[in-house]
């Protein structure tokens, strides 16, 4: 079973939009928003069970030229 988490998304001031047009195209999001606020960006991502979770976000997100930072929440089945 795949593990649900939510990344909030800071971007370098004016790249907002080129940011989530890359990640669109790498097509790893299951929904993404633009947002008010701290961060600029809220995804969720289902990474795959047999994944670790931080390497899969640094080897397939924090790559992408403009992420200042980002705010990884973790979800966990609770029914």
């Amino acid at each position: 079973m795949a593990t649900c988490v939510f990344i909030q998304i800071r971007c370098k001031p004016g790249t907002t939009y080129v940011v989530a047009e890359e990640i669109a195209l790498r097509e790893i999001h299951s929904e993404l928003y633009s947002t008010s606020g701290e961060y600029d960006l809220l995804m969720k991502l289902y990474i795959p069970a047999d994944a670790d979770v931080g390497k899969y976000i640094n080897d397939h997100l924090l790559d992408i030229s403009g992420i200042e930072r980002s705010l990884t929440t973790m979800t966990f089945k609770v029914f």
